[in-house]
């Protein structure tokens, strides 16, 4: 068993990884190679690893300028977290939720509870008939009484509410979560993926407010708690990652452009823009950006070679702002908008949503506007980063129902995002099946990242774990299992 032991450590010493990407996905891939000893190195064409979580320093302060927070379902980040020592930073939003603006006929009114997807559980509860009216009310009501032989099953998530609860529901309560959450229009979601047993309990109950009710029922949440985040920022997580890889003696290299990989034999060929000589691995963990991964792996795995439409993208401003009128949050944590009522998507009230951050703004506010949606480019396209800020205090301004002058501008930061098609978009659990079959039956080989596990934190660390997991065991027992099962044939 000793010997066995000590072959096994030797083989994975002399395993070489190379993973392409260092976002979150492609860091805890690395990290999952390199804990057993594997030599990894990680090449990421960016400045700075992070992907989507990235920060800068806005009049004096160091702010998220990307991803803030993550899910809490499945606890897996937490896990990951603690096992990085950072569980002491490991913070909760406030309590007050959110709000809705753009209302036709009411403007603005907190974002009703209880809900999912912003479908409500009781169509009558004064905070949702305050956004919907009577007559929106009355609307939803039909569909307890609607005969449970018509219920069926609904894959898009914008029908489903149309045809149960009606337009006002879904205009008003449900595009403005999507347009948020996916940045796409409910008939282009799958309800099955963006809110997994809705159509099941739609059946057991015969209503789809019954089914959200019972979803809810016991559930103990309430706003903002299936987020969480952490004091300093997510960047203290990529900082925490890259150093534990340092300390496990992998190497991760910025400014790394990769521009071509190949398989010769078992050994994975990766080219550098700049680069003499290409890098050579026994595994390739592929975890760029959707485009790029393509593109990269087309001539190896045909059948990820396809043209892709286009991908939604959104740009994130993020003001500080001397603003004495946001003292008392006027609109909760942050605002999501009705479709075509703004030209920004959603707002986050920074320093009313996060206890650190109110005390690093100490008395200022930091405000964080967002543009573009799925077939809609951000409004600040084609505007000067002054130009763009300006209009960002402007929308916040109307958003938040209070006068926000230029002179209350300290300084702003903007973002820019390609962002995947929405794991939740009808047709794409199909499509990710089918890559996931392309890519398993290619030797050494794991994909990981947002375009294939789902966007959120809480969707990719699980999903670059099992990946890794995946070819880690291929390169390890793979041999053996396939001496046994011989064995076991003859």
């Amino acid at each position: 068993m000793t010997q066995e032991f000590d072959e096994l450590v030797s083989h994975a010493h002399d395993t070489r990884v190379v993973v392409v990407g260092g976002g979150i996905a492609g860091l805890v891939a690395a990290l999952e190679c390199a804990k057993v000893g594997m030599r990894v190195t990680v090449l990421d064409g960016a400045d700075r690893p992070g992907g989507a979580i990235r920060t800068a320093e806005v009049a004096g302060i160091r702010l998220d300028t990307g991803a803030e927070s993550y899910a809490t379902r499945g606890g897996t980040v937490h896990a990951l977290i603690d096992e990085l020592g950072l569980a002491d930073r490991i913070t909760t939003p406030d309590a007050a939720g959110a709000w809705l603006v753009g209302i036709p006929g009411v403007g603005a009114a907190p974002l009703p509870k209880g809900g999912v997807l912003g479908i409500p559980a009781n169509p009558w509860a004064p905070d949702v008939r305050r956004i919907i009216g009577w007559t929106g009310a009355w609307r939803a009501y039909l569909d307890r009484l609607r005969p449970p032989l018509t219920i069926g099953h609904e894959h898009s998530l914008g029908r489903l509410v149309r045809t149960r609860l009606g337009a006002k529901v879904l205009d008003r309560l449900v595009s403005p979560v999507t347009t948020g959450v996916y940045s796409a229009r409910p008939d282009d979601i799958d309800a099955d993926v963006a809110a997994p047993g809705l159509n099941n309990a739609l059946t057991r109950t015969g209503s789809l407010t019954g089914a959200v009710a019972q979803m809810r029922s016991g559930s103990g949440s309430r706003p903002g708690s299936a987020v969480e985040g952490l004091a300093g920022g997510m960047s203290t997580l990529v900082d925490a990652l890259v150093a534990r890889l340092q300390e496990l003696d992998a190497t991760v290299t910025t400014s790394a452009q990769v521009t071509a990989v190949a398989r010769e034999g078992g050994t994975w060929r990766v080219a550098v823009a700049r680069d003499e000589a290409d890098v050579e691995a026994d595994l390739l963990i592929m975890a760029a950006p959707e485009d790029t991964a393509r593109r990269l792996l087309a001539a190896t795995v045909p059948g990820l070679a396809r043209e892709l439409g286009p991908a939604p993208v959104v740009e994130v401003v993020t003001m500080v702002l001397d603003a004495p009128a946001l003292h008392a949050a006027p609109r909760g944590t942050g605002v999501l908008t009705v479709p075509g009522a703004f030209r920004a998507k959603a707002l986050t009230h920074s320093t009313a949503k996060w206890s650190w951050v109110a005390d690093a703004a100490d008395g200022r506010h930091v405000v964080r506007v967002s543009f573009g949606a799925q077939g809609e480019p951000p409004a600040t396209e084609g505007l000067d980063d002054t130009a763009a800020a300006a209009l960002a205090l402007a929308e916040a301004s109307a958003m938040l129902g209070v006068e926000l002058e230029p002179r209350a501008l300290l300084g702003a930061v903007r973002e820019r995002y390609t962002q995947s098609q929405p794991g939740a978009a009808l047709g794409r659990a199909a499509e990710v099946a089918e890559m996931r079959r392309t890519v398993t039956a290619t030797p050494g080989l794991a994909v990981v990242g947002a375009w294939l596990a789902g966007a959120g934190l809480a969707q990719v660390v699980p999903d670059a774990r099992r990946e890794t997991d995946r070819i880690r065991r291929a390169a390890l027992f793979g041999n053996a299992t396939e001496t046994v099962e011989g064995d076991a044939t003859a």
